[in-house]
């Protein structure tokens, strides 16, 4: 994991909506591409951005790239959001 802001990575509503989709399982890019109005080199760019801020992880199978929610990305935000209500 880089050092990139998880909460600058979920300020742009179609990363909000690949997080969204992600939640309900796992995908590929064109499976995800199949549900936003951006090209998929887009949507490799927006998952480049949840990668790299911790909130999605993925595995290989074949040829195949699965994406999937990073549970310990928003173990760390929560953990953050958390101290304001202690």
């Amino acid at each position: 994991m880089t050092n990139a802001d998880p909460f600058m990575a979920i300020a742009d509503p179609n990363r909000r909506h690949i997080l969204e989709d992600l939640r309900r399982g796992e995908k590929t890019v064109n499976e995800l591409a199949g549900q936003l109005p951006i090209s998929r080199p887009a949507v490799s760019q927006h998952l480049k951005a949840l990668l790299d801020s911790g909130l999605v992880d993925v595995r290989s199978e074949g040829t195949r790239r699965i994406y999937f929610i990073h549970r310990p990305g928003f173990d760390r935000m929560n953990m953050w959001l958390d101290q304001f209500w202690s």
